[in-house]
């Protein structure tokens, strides 16, 4: 030491008893006396100690953070990258050098470096902050409508109420008798030629009353076949269907007739499989009534040629038989034949060259193959609740029929 003052580099071993006059400045004090050494040195090296370790914890937190916010955002992406009109891809880069670890060393690319930071900021702001729920409902809505865009609001389709008929007409006939009449002869079932006149006929209605849905239908059917056979033959099977059609109704009237005045059905026709495929129903069948037979609403004014009335399983019924290559199994597989069915007991019902009365009806599918037929019958409450919508699709062919006559007048 010199002048009196004492060299804060190498401090002495012993306290020395000299007292300094000229102050020294350490750690931010002014020192001016050797007793203040030890406390402003501990007091140095504490402090820097407690800021460098508070330093530490602070990194350490903000690293977590970051990483905690950084594998939030990566799994956004992920999410956003995955989802439909959504995709990720590096842009093309050209690198020239001259170095051979530069070539053989593959640039990593960050595909996050292409999302659109801008559009997707309030998304992950809301996911990345720590006020709320990032899984509140509300903040679901805004994340859909930010990726989907706004919900569009449409109005469920109205369902088609059933319509009520303006003009009832009841579908049985108070005025007559539910059995036929003991004074006809049972063994001559009606025969009554059909009319040819301005009436509509029930196959007639049907087919200008079809659904939308049914038009299309028929001509996907249509167009597809014409694609398989060719207009000519097309034109060849539907001609071949209507022959079978008739030649099988023709073996069903040979059979169910107890005449024996009627023409011999070919063999080959009755070995079918049309017939073999009815046989089972016709062991339940006894008692006709009508074959092949006319019949006129007198009230609605429509007319009908009906297949068969006879006894299925002991109750009266109209009989439609059917023939089909495809199988129907089910009574809504058949389309309008219900609606045919109901209309020829409502108009024998109201027929006065009928003495009885038929509450059932009964459709019959044959199938080509001889597979077994399938019999859907029809009891009394499901007649009814088919009149109503023959009613229905009545009123729709006389409004349509309206209509057409006016246009001409015009």
């Amino acid at each position: 030491m010199s002048g009196g003052t004492v060299n804060c580099l190498s401090p002495p071993l012993e306290r020395p008893v000299f007292v300094s006059h000229t102050p020294t400045f350490v750690a931010g004090t002014w020192l001016h006396s050797w007793d203040m050494w030890p406390q402003a040195v501990y007091f140095t090296f504490n402090r820097k100690a407690k800021i460098k370790k508070v330093l530490d914890i602070t990194s350490r937190r903000e690293g977590s953070e970051k990483n905690l916010k950084m594998k939030v955002f990566q799994t956004i992406c992920r999410q956003l990258k995955s989802s439909k009109g959504f995709s990720v891809e590096p842009a093309p880069r050209v690198v020239f050098s001259t170095s051979s670890y530069l070539c053989g060393r593959k640039k990593k690319v960050n595909p996050y470096e292409e999302v659109d930071q801008e559009k997707y900021s309030d998304l992950v702001r809301s996911v990345l902050s720590f006020r709320g729920h990032a899984q509140a409902p509300q903040s679901l809505f805004e994340e859909d409508a930010l990726l989907y865009g706004p919900v569009r609001k449409c109005k469920a389709p109205k369902q088609e109420e059933a319509g009520v008929p303006r003009n009832w007409c009841p579908l049985f006939n108070p005025e007559k008798s539910g059995k036929p009449n003991a004074a006809s002869d049972p063994t001559i079932p009606l025969k009554i030629p059909l009319q040819r006149n301005t009436i509509p006929s029930v196959t007639r209605i049907l087919q200008q009353t079809m659904t939308s849905e049914q038009i299309s239908c028929l001509e996907r059917w249509k167009r597809r076949m014409i694609l398989e056979l060719g207009e000519d033959g097309f034109a060849e099977y539907t001609s071949n269907m209507f022959l079978q059609g008739k030649r099988f109704h023709e073996a069903l009237e040979s059979i169910l007739s107890p005449q024996g005045n009627l023409k011999e059905p070919d063999e080959n026709l009755l070995k079918s499989g049309y017939i073999q495929s009815i046989q089972h129903v016709l062991r339940d069948v006894s008692g006709v009534q009508a074959l092949e037979s006319a019949v006129k609403h007198e009230t609605l004014k429509y007319v009908g040629l009906l297949d068969c009335v006879a006894d299925y399983q002991g109750k009266l019924c109209v009989i439609d038989w059917k023939t089909s290559e495809k199988r129907k199994p089910f009574i809504q597989n058949t389309f309008d034949n219900p609606l045919q069915v109901v209309a020829y007991v409502g108009a024998i019902n109201h027929d006065i060259n009928y003495s009885f009365q038929v509450q059932c009806g009964l459709i019959v599918v044959a199938y080509k193959d001889g597979s077994p037929a399938h019999p859907h019958f029809m009891d009394a409450e499901l007649c009814s609740q088919y009149w109503a919508k023959w009613l229905l699709r009545l009123e729709e062919y006389t409004k349509k029929e309206k209509n057409q006559n006016i246009q001409k007048l015009d």
